[in-house]
């Protein structure tokens, strides 16, 4: 593998905006300087006059791109994770709607063939089934069920080295033991999908869950008397708040709200579906139809929101552009803020040692070009 100088630009991750350098060698950077250090030489060289260099993104809640789903199979999620790559994503966890158990388990075990095939597939986010009807958005109300003993050793024998994180609504009957069991295994917990009050979160985030799915969605509101999931989540210094910036599930005003109440803890997401980077049309999520028209993804004839077609440039833009949010911040909550959340190991950061994928971003924060190690 080549290495690589980008050279002249303007880089920036969580840390901050500087002009500079980055040095690429064995895929990883190696180093970075300011324009007035002196650059290495390099086997080839990216002139980046003019652009943004970001860390590669991380998107920890996707379902799907280009009309493939992560959740069907090697060849599906290698697709899907391709296609959301020309859009700056080069690592990603698939995200699993409800299905049985059986096949829940069926499906985490296929996932290892691809995550061999590409590393970028960091492992599965099961987003379901143990979440409340009432707030069971484009899942299937007929599979979801409770977290009991056996529903959750079956889960957790596949587990090991696949599952990145589980969504759960704390006020299911076995919940609360099923987090503790799930964060004694090293898997990462959110709250979501879910009816519990503030108390029944707060309960939840002591134990140590540290996540919540896609704020707004799918839980109840912030209200005066009632603060709720995202209440008790900004309360809570260790949570970390997933956001569809996308423009359709949360307004920007709101978007801003959680970046100023919990600042370095956003993560944002795009809870893609097949119809991200695809065309309008009939497409499936699950053992659901969905029909996306205008870029918005909705169950076959309600309103039920069905994911998104969200990028994660498009993300960026709506945070920086229609939120008001520091670009360093939001390239932040697309990079290291969501690669901390799962427990990735490797930094999203322009520092020495972090992997050497990189995106080249336009003025206008549209992707320019995608560099993998």
């Amino acid at each position: 593998m080549p290495s690589t100088l980008i050279h002249s630009g303007t880089l920036v991750d969580a840390n901050g905006e500087r002009p500079g350098w980055v040095h690429v060698d064995g895929g990883r950077i190696v180093s970075t300087g300011d324009p007035s250090e002196q650059a290495p030489s390099a086997d080839r060289s990216v002139d980046a006059t003019g652009r943004y260099v970001t860390p590669g993104f991380v998107d920890i809640h996707g379902h799907g791109a280009g009309g493939a789903h992560y959740q069907d199979g090697t060849e599906e999620a290698l697709a899907a994770l391709a296609a959301m790559r020309q859009f700056g994503t080069t690592r990603a966890v698939a995200s699993f709607v409800s299905t049985t158990i059986d096949r829940m388990v069926h499906s985490i075990i296929g996932a290892r063939s691809a995550m061999d095939l590409d590393p970028g597939l960091l492992g599965v986010h099961v987003e379901g089934p143990f979440i409340a009807p009432g707030r069971k958005g484009a899942h299937d109300r007929r599979v979801l069920c409770h977290p009991d003993r056996e529903s959750v050793d079956r889960l957790l024998d596949v587990a090991p080295g696949i599952v990145r994180q589980i969504t759960i609504a704390p006020e299911l009957p076995g919940a609360m033991e099923a987090i503790s069991r799930f964060l004694a295994a090293g898997i990462p917990v959110a709250v979501g999908h879910t009816d519990c009050d503030y108390d029944a979160a707060r309960e939840a985030f002591d134990r140590g869950a540290s996540l919540v799915t896609h704020a707004f969605n799918a839980m109840a509101q912030i209200e005066g008397r009632f603060p709720g999931v995202l209440g008790a989540a900004v309360a809570a210094e260790h949570v970390t708040i997933e956001v569809i910036a996308d423009g359709i599930h949360v307004h920007p005003a709101s978007i801003a709200l959680l970046f100023a109440a919990a600042p370095g803890r956003i993560a944002l997401v795009t809870d893609a579906m097949a119809g991200a980077g695809a065309s309008d049309g009939c497409y499936t999520l699950g053992s659901l139809d969905v029909d996306v028209a205008d870029g918005r993804a909705v169950v076959a004839g309600t309103d039920t929101l069905a994911g998104s077609t969200l990028t994660p440039d498009r993300a960026l833009r709506t945070a920086v552009h229609d939120c008001g949010i520091a670009l360093h911040d939001a390239v932040g909550a697309l990079t290291d803020t969501p690669a901390r959340a799962i427990g990735e190991q490797k930094p999203a950061l322009l520092v020495s040692g972090a992997p050497g994928d990189l995106v080249l971003l336009a003025v206008d924060l549209s992707v320019v070009d995608v560099l993998l190690g």
